[in-house]
């Protein structure tokens, strides 16, 4: 009766080391830890991986000697428990295994709090922003940290099952005052622009900074995040024609994929703004004066994605 409950007991233990902890790739974990005082840590047993059972070894995590045996309870809570966990064998010092535990906080809720990246204002609280300069398949995915984290590192990918593959180049960053933006190409195989989509792209965010883990998705529809360059226009000042281009970056032919655009005339001594609609590509505005602004900005005209920015002064 002993052995059965020991048993019992060896089952249940095993099952919560598992809720505790799973696999991001080859010997790193991640641990899931309720942020608050009075949760206890995760207990983790940690087994050398020899096939030499009668391997003498012993445990580190840095440069602290923290047990000897094949076996190793580790308590984990917070970031310092975190790290490498290395088996070394007693007579060479040579490494036999490693584990590696990263720490992901989660509230009472089970929900993962994060809290590494900065969310943008537009769209609102939007942590993974992705736009499409057109319906090449080809679109750009960005995300922003504070620049008190020099070596947090991603991996951007799609999701398993996300109808076409999708690749990404490496993260780029550009860094701006007190943020650092970064940014990635994708392009999702085999898209055809003149196809209707019916499956969303899924896409995979993970962050680790140093010993903390966190993941953000974005889901969409390639016309859903298309946001085109800006018209290049000019102004005829002797008719007050406004004239301008698509963009050169925008699909063709254009009877297919038509824009649609405003025009906007910044009056410097009434203060205010004027904006015009239209679908042609020219329009005449009343007399303006010489240091009043025209731009030009366009967006797709059957389907209510971004507008494109404003273009350079058309004078």
């Amino acid at each position: 009766m002993s052995h059965l409950l020991f048993a019992i007991l060896s089952l249940l233990s095993f099952a919560a080391l598992l809720e505790a902890q799973w696999k991001l790739r080859e010997n790193v974990y991640v641990i899931e830890s309720e942020w608050n005082d009075e949760t206890p840590a995760k207990k983790l047993e940690l087994t050398c991986n020899t096939s030499d059972e009668a391997l003498p070894v012993y445990w580190k995590k840095g440069t602290e000697l923290i047990g000897t045996g094949r076996t190793l309870i580790a308590e984990v809570k917070e970031f310092p428990d975190a790290g490498n966990y290395t088996c070394l064998a007693a007579n060479t010092h040579e490494v036999v295994s490693y584990d590696f535990f990263l720490i992901s906080k989660i509230d009472s809720n089970g929900q993962m709090i994060r809290s590494i990246l900065k969310s943008y204002k537009e769209p609102n609280r939007t942590f993974l922003k992705c736009e499409a300069k057109n319906y090449s398949g080809i679109f750009m995915c960005s995300w922003m940290t504070e620049n008190e984290s020099p070596n947090v590192k991603f991996t951007i990918r799609s999701l398993k099952g996300s109808h076409g593959d999708v690749t990404c180049s490496s993260p780029v960053a550009h860094t701006d005052k007190s943020v650092t933006e970064y940014t990635a190409q994708c392009q999702k195989e085999n898209y055809c622009q003149f196809a209707e989509e019916h499956q969303p792209i899924e896409m995979f965010l993970e962050v680790i900074d140093e010993v903390e883990y966190e993941n953000y998705t974005s889901s969409f529809f390639i016309r859903d995040i298309i946001k085109p360059d800006p018209p290049q226009c000019q102004y005829a000042g002797t008719n007050g024609t406004v004239t301008w281009t698509y963009p050169r970056t925008w699909n063709t032919p254009k009877t297919y994929f038509p824009l649609t655009f405003k025009v906007k005339v910044e009056h410097t001594k009434k203060h205010e703004n004027q904006e015009y609609d239209t679908d042609e590509q020219s329009t005449q505005i009343p007399a303006t004066a010489p240091k009043d602004k025209i731009s030009v900005k366009a967006r797709d005209r059957y389907y209510k994605s971004s507008w494109s920015e404003w273009s350079s002064p058309c004078r």
